[in-house]
């Protein structure tokens, strides 16, 4: 959705080392956000944007607008019921509609062999990778690591909203899921023990004003484990101040 990072360009990067051609999309997609959410004040620099997709080296940049993409009378969306209506969807109802249906407009409009994104947004990946696999729309979906600062924190977009005291604050979330990694190789395997233990770190932190959720599930289906016996992800979501900090670590 633009305002580019490290993050975003570490996949830029990889589909360039990876493809003859590279296209990249841009769109602040007006579908995926509630009625409360910060559409207007979503942080966008175009012209910084493609001066670095000029330096990357991209080949084609796909910005279209809002009217484009949905035109009066458009009424045709793309649901994924089961995994849309946990974690996320539960905080967020229309969110993943609105993912699941311009990713897949813009898959077909671009017809990629391979499209990239990355973990940070895990039930978000996991959604991609099913609707592409059940619509048959042509495309290898490559989800890839997380990228951080050198504290921890998620690189995203919206960490522009944290004041300073909050950002010093913030990499409380990487640490509540590394501590759920650490008792997890230590051999416990009980979902709920791992849930406490990140809850009780992300408590520890005054300026964490909400958790909207901690979740252990399977990393595949998304479904709650009571025990950790094969790939799985856990999960949070945090409001820190204006931004609600998102971001997942992967047992295996």
């Amino acid at each position: 959705m633009g305002a580019l990072h490290r993050g975003h360009l570490s996949l830029i990067r990889r589909a360039r080392g990876e493809n003859r051609t590279l296209v990249v999309t841009i769109f602040v997609n007006p579908t995926q956000f509630g009625p409360q959410e910060d559409l207007a004040g979503y942080p966008r620099d175009s012209e910084r944007d493609l001066k670095l997709l000029r330096q990357e080296g991209a080949n084609l940049v796909f910005v279209p607008t809002p009217e484009e993409m949905f035109p009066p009378g458009f009424d045709t969306w793309v649901e994924v019921p089961a995994k849309a209506r946990l974690l996320e969807g539960a905080q967020r109802p229309d969110h993943f509609r609105g993912v699941a249906t311009v990713v897949t407009k813009l898959l077909s409009l671009i017809r990629p062999d391979k499209a990239y994104f990355g973990q940070k947004d895990g039930q978000q990946a996991a959604i991609i990778r099913r609707l592409a696999r059940d619509l048959n729309l042509g495309s290898e979906i490559i989800v890839a690591p997380t990228v951080r600062d050198d504290d921890g924190l998620a690189l995203s977009s919206r960490n522009v909203y944290l004041t300073p005291n909050q950002r010093q604050a913030a990499p409380v979330v990487y640490r509540a899921l590394r501590a759920a990694q650490k008792l997890w190789r230590s051999g416990v395997d009980d979902g709920e023990r791992l849930r406490k233990e990140v809850r009780s770190v992300l408590e520890e932190e005054p300026l964490v004003e909400a958790i909207d959720y901690v979740s252990v599930a399977d990393a595949e289906t998304l479904e709650e484990l009571d025990l950790v016996q094969g790939r799985a992800m856990v999960s949070v979501a945090v409001k820190l101040g204006r931004p609600r900090l998102i971001d997942n670590i992967t047992l295996e």
